[in-house]
């Protein structure tokens, strides 16, 4: 009884907050291995993807898109009702980078703030990369790319409308992921906890994707040529 009481308790603090950066001890053992073997293959086969298949320009901008999406990260915009939230930037370094460059910059954004700033506890580390990394980056690419290529490859319409809805779903998903992790664990009651981040991260997505967009749009129009699947002639309008 005490023990869940503790836990009821603890999983009320991470509602509270209603974080995606996992704090250590919210997590099941169970659960905190099986991500760390998928977090730990997927950085395997992507840094074996991007030596053979990528061109050596993409090494420095994965440089400059890793801290662009650290910088960003660091400034909350506020939402109604009492919370903040930041960009995740998954989806983002994906439209950029390609799902397997883009994963690897987050990971190590990941790695930097779980090391340096305490910003998601390091056992759970590879909970953090699956539900942010993996999910923003690679459902959030494939999302925005299937969008985009209905709508018009080269047309800043696909662009948007496909960065924008890939962008808010990356939140939303990466956050009911966070729940059911957190449900199995029994660190919280899944209908406590899943409708509480559901409803929050809602409106931290459109966040996210108002950040993306504004930032797509910006090399849209400078450099388009920076985009993982680049125009063939860029049509702005």
């Amino acid at each position: 009884m005490e023990l869940t009481q503790l836990n009821l308790e603890m999983g009320n603090r991470m509602i509270s907050h209603l974080a995606l950066h996992i704090p250590d001890g919210f997590l099941s053992l169970p659960i905190i291995m099986s991500t760390s073997v998928i977090a730990i293959a997927l950085v395997l086969i992507a840094l074996k993807q991007v030596q053979s298949t990528y061109e050596e320009r993409t090494v420095p901008l994965m440089g400059v898109c890793g801290a662009f999406i650290f910088a960003a990260q660091m400034i909350n915009f506020p939402i109604p009702g009492g919370t903040s939230g930041h960009l995740l930037g998954g989806t983002l370094a994906g439209v950029l980078l390609g799902p397997w460059a883009g994963s690897l910059v987050m990971t190590v954004v990941f790695i930097v703030q779980t090391l340096l700033f305490q910003d998601g506890g390091l056992t759970v580390l590879g909970a953090n990369i699956v539900n942010m990394g993996l999910i923003g980056t690679f459902g959030g690419y494939y999302m925005y790319r299937t969008i985009r290529f209905v709508i018009g490859r080269n047309r800043w319409r696909g662009v948007a409308i496909g960065g924008a809805i890939a962008a808010w779903c990356s939140v939303v998903f990466a956050a009911i992921i966070t729940a059911l992790q957190l449900g199995w664990s029994g660190t919280v009651p899944l209908p406590l906890v899943l409708p509480a981040m559901i409803g929050w991260h809602i409106g931290i997505g459109i966040g996210e994707a108002l950040i993306t967009i504004a930032t797509l749009r910006f090399l849209w129009r400078t450099r388009p040529d920076l985009f993982f699947d680049p125009p063939r002639q860029s049509q702005l309008g």
